[in-house]
């Protein structure tokens, strides 16, 4: 595969959405075709022997590089959404954030015991976010198979959040 400047297409935005802080703006990858195509392309050369039985993507900006993922994949999509959003039976798990509590939910039936897999975020901060969906997982009996993420900011001791899963992200930032 060809290499891409994936950094070139990042949108970095001082004082967002509080001052002292730098934001890593996905929508410049998804406005450029050319670096959406390359994400979507190296995630399928990553995974291609990986065994993976389906997707488990974070709302909302998650769902963006899952879905042309999984389609290309020819695997199932499941969705991890904030609470109240799914219908039917639920799982739910709250979990802590830098200024509060929050709570995600998948559908009960999406993830079935024995499946491995795959856990998707556009970006990997803190890793409070994706821990609560690798719980949510295993409390449904299946297992990970990796993390994946397109901008990883290790500054934030995600991988200290996610101790013990394989992490993988396409580009990282080490400072703000």
């Amino acid at each position: 595969m060809k290499s891409f400047d994936l950094d070139s297409a990042i949108r970095k935005i001082p004082d967002f959405p509080h001052k002292g802080i730098l934001f890593y703006d996905i929508t410049g990858i998804l406005t450029n075709p050319e670096a959406f195509a390359w994400c979507i392309d190296r995630m399928c050369e990553i995974y291609a022997d990986r065994n993976i039985d389906s997707i488990a993507c974070i709302e909302a900006r998650g769902f963006v590089f899952a879905a042309p993922f999984a389609y290309r994949m020819g695997i199932p999509l499941v969705l991890v959404r904030k609470a109240g959003k799914l219908p039917g039976r639920i799982m739910k798990k709250e979990y802590s954030l830098e200024y509060g509590r929050a709570t995600i939910e998948i559908q009960a039936s999406d993830i079935l015991p024995g499946q491995k897999v795959l856990v998707l975020d556009d970006l990997i901060a803190t890793g409070g976010t994706l821990k609560a969906a690798v719980e949510l997982i295993e409390e449904a009996g299946a297992s990970v198979a990796d993390i994946f993420g397109v901008i990883g900011l290790p500054f934030l001791n995600y991988h200290d959040v996610l101790k013990g899963y394989s992490i993988t992200v396409l580009q990282e930032y080490y400072n703000e």
